[in-house]
C-alpha cells in the first residue's frame, strides 16, 4: 500500500497523465510532415513536447548517476502537429565535465547502431532530440548548448533539447526538467518575454543572459499507457524502501552548500551595488514621495531574497520529511 501510494504522489508531483492512443506510429503520416517541413515556415512553430514516463525515469535516472558531471543521451519519437512526443530515450558513452559535455565520435557510432537495431525490433521513432544534465544551476541553454542544438536543428529536424537538473529535481521532489529550440541565426525574435525567474549560479549567470534571446522554451507534459504504468508500478514496488529511506538533505548536501556559498557571493554583490547607489537614491527622495524607490538594485536584491527562501524552503521540506519518517517508524519501537 506504501509503494501504491508513493508512485501515485510522484505521478501527481510531475502530472502524469494515462494515454494509450499516443503510441501508435504512423509512418506514413510522419513521412508527410517531413516532406512539408512546417518549421521551417515559422521557428517558433513547435510549441510543446510531450515525454513518456519510461523516458522520464530513464534521463532522470541516467542525470542522477552523474553526479555533478554532466551527462549526454538522445530521444526517440514524433511529431503530431505543434507537438514534439518522446517515447524513449537512451545514454550515450560520452565524456563530460562539470560545465560541458560533448559527443565524441565513439558516441555517434553507438547511436546510428541503437537506432538500426531499434528499427530491426519494431522501433520505427527516430532520434527527435538530446537531452543533457545541469547538475545544480537550472534548465536553459549555455552558448555551448545553443551551438549544438543550431547544428542538430540544421541537419537532423525536427529535433529538440532537453535539460535536467537532478540536484533540484532531489531538492523539490519536482523532476526539473526544460525543453528548448534555437531560432535560426537569421532570425531575431521580436519580443523576448520575461522568462520565470530561476537561481542561476554567479559563474553561470552571464552565459546565462547572453544566449537567452537565441532559443525559446516549450511547455512539457508527461503522460503513460497502462501498460507502462504497470511496468513502473513494478519498478517502484521495487526500490520504495530506498525513496522512503533516502533523505535528501544528506544526499544534496554538497549542492546545498554551494547554494549557500553562492548566496553569500550574491549578497556580498549586493552590498556592493546598493552602496554605489546610495547616493543617488538619496538625491532622489525628494522626487519621488511614496516611490518604489530604486528597481535596478531592489530588483537584484529581491533576486537573492528569492534564492535565500528557495533554500530555506528545501532545506525545511527535508527536515520535515525526516520527522514523519520518525513519527511514523520509530516512535514506540
Amino acid at each position: 500500500m506504501q509503494a501504491q501510494d508513493a508512485f501515485k504522489t510522484f505521478a501527481l508531483n510531475n502530472n502524469i497523465s494515462e494515454v494509450d492512443n499516443i503510441f501508435a506510429y504512423d509512418n506514413a503520416q510522419q513521412q508527410q510532415i517531413m516532406k512539408e517541413k512546417p518549421w521551417t515556415k515559422d521557428p517558433n512553430h513547435f510549441k510543446k513536447v510531450r515525454i513518456s514516463a519510461v523516458a522520464l525515469v530513464k534521463m532522470v535516472m541516467h542525470a542522477r548517476s552523474g553526479g555533478s558531471i554532466e551527462v549526454m543521451g538522445l530521444m526517440q519519437g514524433k511529431v503530431v502537429g505543434d507537438q514534439m512526443i518522446v517515447m524513449d530515450a537512451f545514454a550515450l558513452p560520452v565524456e563530460g565535465t562539470e560545465t560541458r559535455v560533448n559527443a565524441a565520435q565513439e558516441g555517434y557510432e553507438y547511436m546510428v547502431d541503437y537506432v538500426i537495431k531499434g528499427k530491426e525490433v519494431g522501433r520505427l521513432e527516430n532520434v527527435i532530440g538530446w537531452y543533457h544534465s545541469h547538475p545544480g544551476y537550472g534548465c536553459w541553454l549555455s552558448g555551448i548548448d545553443v551551438s549544438t542544438q543550431l547544428l542538430n536543428q540544421t541537419y537532423q529536424e525536427p529535433f529538440c533539447a532537453v535539460v535536467i537538473d537532478p540536484n533540484r529535481t532531489i531538492s523539490s521532489g519536482a523532476v526539473s526538467l526544460g525543453a528548448f529550440r534555437t531560432y535560426p541565426e537569421s532570425y531575431t525574435p521580436p519580443d523576448v518575454p520575461q522568462s520565470e525567474y530561476q537561481s542561476i549560479p554567479l559563474n553561470k549567470i552571464e552565459d546565462f543572459g547572453v544566449h537567452a534571446n537565441r532559443y525559446y522554451e516549450m511547455d512539457v507534459d508527461y503522460f503513460t499507457s497502462a501498460m507502462d504504468k504497470g511496468v513502473l508500478e513494478l519498478l517502484w514496488n521495487k526500490y520504495w524502501v530506498g525513496t522512503l529511506s533516502a533523505n535528501p538533505i544528506l544526499a544534496n548536501w554538497d549542492y546545498t552548500a554551494r547554494q549557500i556559498a553562492d548566496l553569500a557571493d550574491k549578497i556580498e554583490q549586493s552590498e556592493v551595488a546598493l552602496s554605489r547607489a546610495a547616493p543617488m537614491m538619496i538625491g532622489e527622495v525628494g522626487k519621488k514621495k511614496g516611490g518604489k524607490g530604486d528597481a535596478s538594485s531592489g530588483g537584484e536584491l529581491a533576486k537573492v531574497s528569492k534564492d535565500g527562501c528557495k533554500i530555506g524552503v528545501e532545506s525545511l521540506h527535508g527536515v520535515m520529511a525526516q520527522v514523519l519518517k520518525n513519527v511514523l517508524f520509530n516512535e514506540g519501537v
